[in-house]
């Protein structure tokens, strides 16, 4: 959920403080979205569920920007033979994507070298940005952030979600590729880190602000908004005040769309309800 860095403390308690990690469960598949520091927490969680079955698991990494990797190495299941992962993401380095994710694991900065794991760990980089994860129709697309980043797209007959946790509008949240891409998807989570007057002190940092998150998505006919990315000086206050923001917007549009903050330990059930889309 937060962006940048992990903010533990009192203040960050309902939203949480972790970094950016997403499970979702589609079409009989497991799969994460990002591995930051909230992987530490889904990795105890998916062992105590599975026990002694095996765990079969696809990570998609949107860009090896260290609060999206730095989890990694706290996953509990890497440390586990009946684990099976399969780890996919752009090259992000000159020194490619492996290296991206096995370097932090080298002596210098962690006591278990990667290649002492008892799991099963293959790391892919993406030469197609379509493809499939089991049933699971996936669509990749270049997100507007320094470097090489992506977001993903997700979908199965039942239902289609959008993750893009990284990116800064091009324009105002107007932008025709990106409202083609993320057309009619049942839950956008999107990268929302700033408010309107943040966010003209911050342009090319390649973050977002919530009210071109809103414009985006009611472009687009979201049915429903997850802001993420929280700003690590934004407390629980400030960031509940950006959702109330939001939905101020969305009602002066006279939209249906459903927005809310991501918090950790959060669960949606897709599919929701279809809401009318506005162009």
């Amino acid at each position: 959920m937060r962006g940048s860095i992990p903010t533990p403390g009192p203040t960050t308690v309902r939203y949480g403080g972790n970094t950016s990690c997403v499970e979702v469960r589609m079409g009989g598949e497991i799969i994460l979205l990002d591995a930051g520091t909230g992987l530490r927490a889904l990795g105890r969680s998916l062992l105590a569920e599975f026990k002694d079955r095996p765990l079969n698991l696809t990570m998609l990494l949107t860009h090896t920007h260290w609060d999206h990797i730095q989890g990694l190495p706290f996953f509990g299941p890497i440390y586990n033979s009946r684990c099976r992962l399969r780890i996919l993401g752009c090259e992000g380095t000159r020194k490619g994507l492996v290296n991206a994710l096995t370097g932090q694991m080298e002596s210098t900065y962690f006591p278990v070298p990667f290649n002492k794991l008892p799991s099963n760990i293959e790391i892919e980089e993406l030469k197609d940005f379509n493809f499939n994860i089991g049933p699971v129709c996936v669509r990749a697309m270049r997100a507007n952030h320094p470097g090489l980043c992506v977001g993903y797209r997700l979908f199965s007959p039942d239902s289609m979600i959008a993750f893009f946790p990284d990116t800064e509008s091009r324009t105002g949240g107007k932008d025709r590729e990106m409202i083609d891409f993320l057309r009619d998807v049942d839950l956008l989570i999107l990268d929302s880190q700033y408010d309107s007057e943040e966010y003209q002190e911050h342009l090319g940092w390649g973050h977002g602000c919530v009210d071109d998150s809103v414009t985006l998505a009611l472009q687009a006919g979201v049915k429903q908004l997850s802001l993420f990315h929280h700003d690590p000086d934004h407390d629980d206050k400030r960031i509940a005040g950006l959702v109330r923001h939001a939905r101020q917007l969305v009602a002066k549009q006279k939209g249906q769309l459903k927005v809310d903050a991501a918090r950790e330990g959060m669960t949606i059930k897709l599919p929701l309800k279809p809401v009318a889309r506005r162009s």
